[in-house]
């Protein structure tokens, strides 16, 4: 049995889940989202909980068991809590700021950078120390961002200049010694 798959995840108070064939609609507080469903496996509700079931014992199926529960879970938790991750952006002279619903990034090239925010995401920018804070509903949406504003100037090895993640380590490389 999937260790995860097998876990029941406890509907909060204030979110809706809707069984169908091929989805499985989640609405709360903050939006609605959709979870894709396998033909090999079915989710129930029992008890104010959500429970999976798989079919069969074969392992792409165990795999897709245990997928089905954790984006359920997700959805569950985006919709009742949201997701949050921080960028932090180091470097000398290296700046960020909101115009509108645009976010502005110097990052040491020769033009700013213009990323227009998507409608499903919020961004903010906080502080003198330039940490982006990028906030949704969908997990991975959240994530995706993250990774295209991360890759406009990743950390540098030598310096380490550039966006990193919150709690990202970066091992810097030892210079040329003269």
């Amino acid at each position: 049995m999937s260790r995860i798959g097998k876990k029941p995840i406890v509907i909060p108070a204030g979110v809706t889940v809707t069984l169908g064939t091929t989805e499985l609609s989640v609405k709360g507080p903050k939006g609605e989202l959709k979870v894709p469903m396998q033909d090999q496996v079915t989710a129930t509700i029992q008890e104010g909980q959500l429970v999976f079931e798989r079919h069969s014992e074969v392992g792409p199926v165990r795999a897709a068991h245990g997928l089905c529960r954790a984006l359920a879970r997700n959805a569950i938790q985006g919709v009742s809590a949201g997701f949050t991750r921080k960028l932090l952006v180091q470097g000398i002279g290296y700046k960020t700021e909101l115009q509108g619903s645009t976010l502005v990034l110097n990052l040491g090239y020769s033009h700013p950078i213009r990323f227009p925010i998507p409608k499903d995401v919020q961004i903010a920018v906080e502080g003198k120390d330039n940490s982006i804070s990028v906030s949704g509903s969908d997990r991975g949406r959240v994530g995706q961002v993250c990774a295209i504003i991360r890759g406009f100037r990743p950390p540098d090895r030598y310096k380490g200049k550039g966006v990193r993640y919150e709690g990202e380590h970066v091992a810097l490389k030892e210079g040329k010694s003269a």
